[in-house]
């Protein structure tokens, strides 16, 4: 039974790129994150996952799920989306989570073919929280450009941070800095 379990479960895993719409994996100076979207932006919804893992054995897990629609700003084709981020982490002594409500959008400089600019905001109130955080803001702002028709190279700023559920205790910053990375498309 438990032989049946690992090989489903490496064979999901191993499947994983096929049923992926883009992979962006990303480096800050303390920690590295994977993450999958499995829709491509013409899609009403996007879901992905991702991990990051942090200098010191932090551990931080997301799942998102978003509607999401094309627009513009200004004259600017724009994609967004609005929906829901669960985050769970793990320090040595201490592990929470939370469920933040926000959204993303990127927007597409068609002056300048292959650049955008992007960011997302979620935020979880203490009843959206558990575990040992009490409160969680996450946020991310990037600059992107595409270098070849399926992979894009970007910088930006993360910044992930939740307050304790004890009293007096201090904010934690799960993972904050200057970020680079790259995006492939399938």
């Amino acid at each position: 039974m438990k032989i049946t379990r690992i090989s489903a479960l490496a064979l999901s895993l191993a499947a994983a790129p096929v049923m992926a719409s883009d992979l962006d994996l990303s480096l800050t100076s303390d920690s590295v994150k994977g993450q999958v979207n499995f829709f491509g932006t013409q899609d009403e919804l996007q879901v992905g996952a991702g991990y990051t893992y942090h200098e010191g054995g932090r551990h931080i897990a997301n799942v998102d799920f978003h509607a999401q629609g094309r627009t513009a700003l200004g004259n600017l084709p724009t994609t967004a989306g609005i929906g829901l981020r669960g985050l769970g982490w793990d320090d040595d002594h201490l592990d929470g989570g939370a469920v933040g409500v926000g959204g993303f959008a990127t927007v597409n400089v068609p002056d300048v073919p292959g650049l955008s600019f992007g960011g997302s905001l979620h935020y979880a109130p203490s009843i959206l929280s558990f575990g040992d955080s009490d409160e969680m803001t996450s946020v991310e702002l990037r600059a992107s450009y595409r270098v070849i028709r399926n992979a894009e190279v970007f910088a930006g700023y993360r910044y992930l941070n939740t307050e304790l559920d004890f009293a007096g205790s201090p904010d934690v910053n799960l993972d904050e800095g200057i970020v680079a990375g790259m995006k492939i498309f399938f």
